[in-house]
């Protein structure tokens, strides 16, 4: 099966933002959308329903859902969450990129 990771502090700030909405049922929806200065974009929200075609995967307290169409495009990929002197934010290291945009919120494959 397909594998997407999570790091400590990316499950860590996910935890957060689901206490901060009192939904103990969210989970992170990782999705990818065309678009984007690369080519696709990633998104990430919180979401309470898992369709019919999510791969979950479970992370201590934390399920992240994939959608069918998104993960050849995150198969592998790990999202994390850094901290810098630009703030923070989720980030993700994708081996399936070929590029991504300085701000690595888009790629291309």
């Amino acid at each position: 099966m397909s594998q997407v990771g999570l790091t400590q502090s990316a499950n860590e700030q996910v935890q957060k933002l689901i206490a901060m909405e009192g939904n103990p049922e969210l989970k992170l929806r990782i999705m990818i959308t065309s678009g984007g200065c690369s080519g696709f974009s990633y998104n990430f929200s919180l979401d309470d329903k898992v369709k019919e075609d999510d791969q979950v995967f479970t992370f201590g307290d934390v399920d992240v859902l994939v959608d069918e169409a998104s993960l050849p495009f995150v198969e592998g990929a790990q999202l994390d969450y850094v901290t810098d002197l630009m703030g923070s934010s989720f980030q993700m290291t994708n081996p399936n990129a070929t590029s991504e945009c300085g701000c690595g919120s888009s790629f291309s494959v």
